[in-house]
């Protein structure tokens, strides 16, 4: 069936401001409740209270979040110089920043170094010497490879590297004027696979022993984030999570944790957001066709890239009842690839018409950040903030 309870996903109070928005603001538009932010953030801390939480900017970067999550006691994690710009210009102290970024250029990592950071992330010997060039002296933390299994949004090939690279650029960080703090890794964003951690975290252990023999003592690791938000497809909750992960850290550092970094975006913001969306046209491409497509006024590059090969599905809510059919759900440009949903059906009910209101929820990470800012000369994705 369509239907699903809206309380599943959001109290009902707080649901009933987002209709009223609709009535008085021009689709698309995104809400995200600063309410929730601050109990997803006070969640995970009571869960792992012995880890240090780098808040991932990149998932939703308004002013108003950063603000309210450093108030509550964050660290952040950038990306680049402009995301450090921003969190400075906040007023969030240089020592509560990471650049959490493997591909930066050598100027950037420069500029850094001169606003203050002295922790970066590497994992190429090509980056480790830049940061020897430019950032004498500093922390530096090395990201091992991950399959990504099990993820929606795997992060793998593109960052990392293997064990046996890890431990030879651990060697050469220490004949260039560098600290070998630590370890990195990220299991893939909205992982369902929480044994991902265990295999990662052994792999640091490995390697903390490993260069020991060398002369080299780390102090870190930095797991990344991919703690889930509440899609269509259900994961655990997040003390299963944690309580896991606590285990698989305690089992291979039973004389004593490192310290811990975790660096959550899609877990703090995700389920605040909802996005307030129309439906522009609905139409058949023939009089035998099964399926109707359902146009909405947001797509692929207005907020919900992440719908690339289906990989995050998102709860849709429309307010009608009755029969429903399966629809193909697409955006408002004229890209072909402006497709969100084909091959997974969403069912809407047959009742739906042009004009309609479409409810997106858990979109308060990466949708705003990745829409486009005039495709078609459509602009980019309003966002209101609510408490």
């Amino acid at each position: 069936m369509y239907s699903f309870s809206v309380e599943e996903y959001m109290a009902k109070d707080r649901f009933d401001k987002i209709k009223k928005l609709a009535k008085t603001n021009e689709t698309p538009f995104l809400v995200i409740n600063l309410k929730i932010v601050k109990e997803k953030y006070e969640e995970l801390k009571a869960n792992m209270p012995f880890a240090k939480i780098y808040y991932a900017i990149k998932a939703n970067p308004a002013n108003e979040i950063i603000k309210l999550l450093f108030e509550l006691g964050s660290n952040f994690d950038v990306a680049s110089i402009y995301e450090l710009d921003q969190v400075l210009g906040l007023g969030v102290p240089v020592d509560r920043i990471s650049f959490g970024n493997t591909i930066k250029k050598e100027k950037d990592i420069k500029y850094a170094f001169d606003k203050g950071i002295r922790l970066f992330v590497t994992d190429s010997s090509s980056d480790l010497e830049k940061i020897s060039r430019q950032a004498k002296g500093s922390k530096v933390f090395f990201r091992l490879i991950t399959e990504g299994s099990g993820a929606d949004w795997p992060l793998s090939k593109k960052f990392g590297a293997h064990p046996d690279k890890i431990y030879q650029l651990i060697l050469q960080s220490k004949n260039l004027d560098l600290e070998p703090y630590g370890l990195s890794f990220h299991v893939g964003s909205q992982q369902r696979d929480i044994g991902q951690w265990d295999e990662s975290i052994a792999q640091c252990k490995y390697l903390f022993e490993a260069v020991k023999e060398q002369g080299i003592k780390l102090k870190m690791i930095n797991m990344g984030g991919g703690f889930p938000g509440k899609y269509k497809n259900p994961a655990y909750d997040l003390p299963v999570y944690t309580k896991e992960i606590t285990r698989f850290l305690n089992e291979d550092f039973p004389e004593g944790l490192p310290e811990i970094i975790i660096e959550p975006g899609r877990s703090i913001v995700a389920d605040a957001g909802v996005i307030v969306s129309e439906i522009v046209l609905i139409s058949k491409t023939s009089y035998l066709s099964p399926y109707k497509w359902v146009y909405l006024d947001i797509g692929k590059f207005s907020g919900l890239i992440e719908t690339l090969d289906e990989s995050i599905k998102y709860p849709i809510y429309i307010e009608k009842s009755g029969t429903v059919s399966e629809v193909i759900l697409a955006g408002p440009t004229c890209d072909s690839q402006d497709i969100l949903y084909e091959h997974f059906k969403y069912k809407f009910p047959v009742k739906i018409k042009d004009g309609d209101k479409v409810y997106i929820f858990t979109t308060g990470a990466y949708t705003q950040a990745y829409s486009s800012i005039c495709f078609n000369g459509f602009p980019p994705l309003k966002m209101i903030i609510i408490e």
